[in-house]
């Protein structure tokens, strides 16, 4: 393959605004997002998926805390769980570009990797944890973990770090395999969070960005683009102001200035921004930040440029 593109998909890609997550309700969400890979298929492009698992973790890590509660049955820590969303997401977006593949006549295998991604140790993420997980709680649990109450007054909910992801497991078999034109779906969730101690990988209560991860892959296996699906066609300054201002293209110093000034919420389009100024500075040619339905047109997206 000449041309090599990694996607990252985004959360509604999965699960829409509504749904109790049904399988079949994430099956057609999943086949939905893939139909649009299409255009990029018949490019002749080699492809690599990351994805989002924030729902699915959050209710693996609900059953597990269900499970021992009612039957005894030991709860798995959170790299586990991160391992599970791995597997489970990866054969949904199988099946999904399978069925998809089938109804244009493409031929294409697709392939996913349960994916473990390094982190620092050191990173100071660890020791200021933000990243909310798992159910809430109407009083704070004490059970050694870290939990934070909510501004909307929805309760107590735990925290965990998110730290800046430096490796991946395999990323070179991922790069070589997509070249082959395999479709390779990895990275899921952002990674299993891992830490190297003495020369061994140890998994660490954690969730890296999947925005980022999907850089570091893109970054590591020589992609051309990096795509970012969301659910908004575009990239805007003063969101859902009377001056919402949609933006076509956007440089990296542009970009950075936008961040300093809050113009990205936290959770949302700041992390794909901070993503897509990753992948240029890092020798990327083209990030794309749009929904899913628009890859078909030529100009979608907000382009983050040099």
């Amino acid at each position: 393959m000449e041309k090599l593109a990694v996607l990252a998909f985004g959360g509604n890609a999965l699960l829409r605004s509504g749904q109790k997550g049904t399988f079949e309700e994430q099956l057609r969400n999943v086949e939905a997002t893939c139909e649009n890979l299409v255009p990029l298929l018949k490019q002749g492009y080699g492809i690599i998926i990351g994805h989002g698992n924030g729902p699915q973790v959050g209710n693996g890590l609900l059953r597990h805390q269900a499970g021992e509660q009612a039957f005894g049955l030991p709860a798995q820590p959170m790299d586990f769980c991160g391992a599970e969303t791995q597997g489970s997401i990866a054969y949904l977006i199988e099946t999904g570009l399978d069925r998809v593949m089938a109804r244009h006549g493409i031929s294409r295998k697709v392939l996913s990797l349960v994916t473990r991604v390094e982190v620092r140790a050191d990173d100071p993420m660890f020791r200021n944890p933000t990243k909310p997980v798992g159910p809430y709680y109407a009083q704070k649990p004490e059970d050694g973990c870290v939990y934070k109450e909510d501004p909307k007054g929805r309760g107590w909910r735990k925290v965990v770090a998110s730290p800046v992801p430096v490796g991946i497991e395999n990323v070179d078999l991922v790069g070589r395999l997509a070249a082959e034109g395999y479709i390779v779906v990895t990275v899921g969730g952002g990674g299993i969070p891992v830490v190297r101690e003495g020369g061994v990988l140890r998994g660490v209560e954690a969730v890296i960005d999947k925005d980022l991860a999907s850089a570091l892959c893109a970054v590591k296996t020589g992609a051309q683009e990096f795509y970012i699906l969301t659910d908004v066609p575009k990239v805007y300054i003063n969101f859902r102001q009377a001056d919402e201002k949609a933006l076509d293209t956007l440089t990296v110093a542009q970009a950075k200035e936008y961040l300093r000034a809050g113009q990205f919420a936290e959770g949302s389009m700041a992390p794909k921004v901070r993503a897509g100024i990753f992948f240029i500075e890092n020798g990327g040619k083209t990030c794309i930040i749009t929904e899913a339905g628009e890859l078909s047109n030529p100009s979608c997206g907000t382009r983050i440029i040099q």
